[in-house]
């Protein structure tokens, strides 16, 4: 199937108008047009609900919208790729970082790099572990930087001089707030926020000899902008690594470790197997080299 199919398909879907799609890519609308019905003749369903002003989306379209997206952006960035493989000096490196503490590296590790390699380019791509690892199989990332456990038999990785603290976020008014740690008891007297990751909640429930099951859950973060909230309008308490609240902060709230201490790392991961590009390959082995501190 022609690139250009989808280019057509994904401008029509963003501006919901044929000709204002035609506008933006350059072409007559009788092109689109005709290219569409050819798009929807090979793939055997309509896409599209054709309207007198507005063009939407079926829901097949809609699910094609989102493959599409993904086969462009994996198409533009093997190009990117490709065209700096003879520039060693040229090319971007695509990195997804977790919100934790490790994020105070990017600034020291891109600036020192680009003060080695100026015309290397960087997209940053800010999530939780589960859509990291996402991106790293799809191939839209060169790295991850993710919260330990990794899994070992699909990433190669390498430990980063970075460590995180567990806690819990809560009101600074409340008077869970004036005690020096959270235990478990207390744990299973209030309402939790906690990462969505069903792994994750299992492994802190583990910390206290619990079954999940006996944790009050009142929602699930994949980021704790959002949770955050919820926690100021005292709709529960979030638990977090300390570097995630300490990047948000919020003069209502306040962190507060739990007890017993627990603690995880962070790493440097990419795919196994992974044919990185000159610029990625050089951004790997600098990470590995430079003197990193938290």
């Amino acid at each position: 199937m022609d690139i250009r199919l989808l280019e057509y398909f994904l401008a029509v879907a963003k501006y919901g108008n044929i000709t204002r799609a035609a506008e933006q890519l350059h072409v007559t609308q009788p092109t689109i047009s005709r290219q569409l019905m050819e798009l929807e003749d090979a793939v055997g369903t309509p896409l599209l609900i054709r309207g007198k002003r507005q063009v939407t989306l079926t829901e097949a379209g809609i699910l094609f919208q989102q493959r599409a997206e993904e086969i462009v952006s994996l198409m533009e960035k093997t190009m990117r790729d490709i065209s700096g493989q003879d520039d060693l000096l040229g090319g971007t490196v695509a990195i997804g970082c977790v919100e934790t503490c490790v994020s105070r590296m990017l600034p020291k590790v891109l600036g020192g790099f680009s003060a080695r390699y100026p015309n290397v380019k960087y997209e940053l791509y800010s999530a939780d572990g589960d859509d990291i690892r996402e991106k790293l199989d799809r191939g839209d990332l060169d790295f991850g930087i993710l919260v330990e456990p990794v899994e070992a038999a699909k990433y190669d990785f390498f430990r980063l001089p970075y460590w995180e603290t567990w806690g819990v976020v809560m009101r600074r008014d409340d008077p869970l707030a004036q005690k020096a740690a959270i235990g478990r008891d207390d744990l299973l007297s209030i309402p939790l926020i906690l990462p969505r990751r069903e792994i994750v909640q299992d492994h802190i429930a583990g910390w206290f000899d619990l079954d999940r099951s006996q944790l009050n859950i009142f929602a699930g973060h994949n980021l704790l902008n959002n949770a955050a909230l919820l926690v100021e309008a005292g709709l529960g308490y979030g638990i977090c690594v300390g570097g995630s609240y300490e990047i948000r902060g919020g003069e209502n709230l306040c962190f507060v470790p739990l007890t017993p201490e627990r603690t995880t790392g962070h790493v440097l991961a990419w795919k196994k197997n992974r044919v990185f590009h000159s610029a990625a390959s050089r951004f790997r082995e600098f990470v590995q080299s430079v003197e990193l501190t938290e």
